[in-house]
């Protein structure tokens, strides 16, 4: 009797290890995402040098437009999510959500003073917020339950993928063209378009079963409710998580106080998306074999050395290395993140579910993000990363000392 069950587990975890077995929808979720990134993070890697060292925005400025911009983004989740819910579709959603991305990227270059760049920030991630709760349950929705941490692990490995090709293509095209960052800004605009035509003709989304003739509302009191415990405990460790990492603009700026040259920090976010491209997918794969917890605490574990190591550099090699402790935390735990909110919520509420959870995340991150440019220019750049060291451990340790109570029966 327990030969088969072995030999099943065995087989389940061979198949979740095969990128052959994931459906082709998955690898078009993947490759939008990808393309999309290469886009964005072109944009981004050069944009908080732009904002500090053209536009002369403060550090708390920083942290404010990138807080209030994601934040933004996860507000608009929640009513994608639920609305794509409500009416049993989600692609519309998702096309919509990368269109509106994609015609925001010519606001950059053409930004003259920081109320261009908030407004095209805003507008960006108005359109991340369409698109992520529907992508996220879309997933769900395509993938077999077996296969979810894989498919997850992929979609965020070719996103990642994305997100080091973008600052690397960056490097490269500041060394071309002299450092004119205006004009680096204008090559994100076609992949970003890339991304829009491939998800719109490759995605299909599967068939449901028809709604009953009820009208409710799309977005109730009543269907957060239905969501269980299980689900709000995943919501509440994400947050934690969150606040325990604040925006990524402020591993650039740490970088380029050390001395990186503006033509090459860039870098800093290529080597932390190679790394967490080369996680992502593996991580992902063991999420559906291995213990949550397990990999949630490892990953905490690597973010406190991450904020260490940049608390403590004083050079840009050390700046990347603190990088790339950065990248391996995100590949362990992001995936993993959105594993488990599909694994917890109903079916019928996937979008709601991974919109509410967006929402909780984005509001934690406007909070670490508006800390962490206070900190920096109350104390300075080793104020701030001792700061997400320290509550990460609290949040490893509180993990630590979390037991799941034994089941019964």
């Amino acid at each position: 009797m327990n030969k088969p069950e072995s030999e099943k587990a065995r087989a389940t975890s061979a198949v979740a290890g095969r990128l052959d077995t994931l459906p082709a929808g998955i690898w078009a979720l993947g490759l939008g995402s990808m393309f999309m990134d290469i886009s964005s993070e072109l944009v981004h890697s050069l944009l908080p040098v732009f904002m500090v060292s053209v536009l002369g925005a403060s550090m708390v400025t920083v942290g404010i437009v990138e807080g209030i911009a994601e934040a933004t983004a996860a507000i608009t989740k929640v009513f994608s999510g639920a609305l794509s819910d409500y009416l049993g579709k989600r692609k519309f959603l998702l096309v919509l959500g990368y269109a509106l991305a994609a015609f925001t990227k010519p606001m950059f270059p053409l930004a003259t003073s920081m109320t261009w760049v908030f407004l095209a920030r805003f507008i960006d991630r108005i359109g991340k917020g369409i698109r992520g709760a529907p992508r996220d349950a879309l997933v769900a929705d395509i993938a077999p339950p077996a296969l979810r941490g894989s498919a997850y692990g992929l979609r965020q490995a070719l996103d990642s993928v994305g997100a080091f090709l973008g600052p690397l293509l960056a490097v490269a095209l500041m060394a071309w063209l002299a450092n004119d960052v205006k004009a680096v800004l204008w090559v994100a605009v076609l992949p970003a378009f890339i991304a829009v035509v491939l998800l719109a003709a490759a995605v299909r989304e599967p068939e449901k079963a028809p709604r009953g003739s009820g009208v409710r509302a799309p977005l109730s009191l009543a269907d957060a409710r239905r969501l269980p415990l299980r689900y709000w405990l995943v919501v509440l460790l994400g947050a934690v998580f969150t606040l325990a990492r604040f925006s990524e603009a402020f591993l650039v700026l740490r970088a380029q106080g050390l001395g990186l040259s503006l033509g090459l920090v860039p870098l800093v976010l290529v080597v932390m998306n190679v790394v967490y491209a080369a996680v992502a997918y593996p991580a992902g794969a063991a999420a559906d074999r291995l213990s949550a917890r397990t990999l949630l605490i490892l990953g905490l574990v690597l973010l406190v050395a991450a904020d260490i190591v940049l608390a403590a550099a004083t050079s840009p090699v050390q700046a990347l290395a603190g990088a790339a402790l950065w990248g391996i935390h995100m590949g362990l735990t992001q995936g993993l993140l959105s594993k488990l909110v599909a694994d917890s919520a109903p079916a019928d509420l996937l979008g709601t579910a991974f919109g509410i959870f967006n929402l909780v995340s984005g509001g934690a991150l406007l909070a670490a993000s508006v800390i962490a440019g206070a900190l920096w220019s109350a104390f300075g750049a080793q104020a701030t990363f001792a700061a997400g060291a320290a509550f990460a451990a609290i949040a490893a340790a509180g993990l630590l000392a979390y037991r799941r109570r034994p089941q019964q029966g």
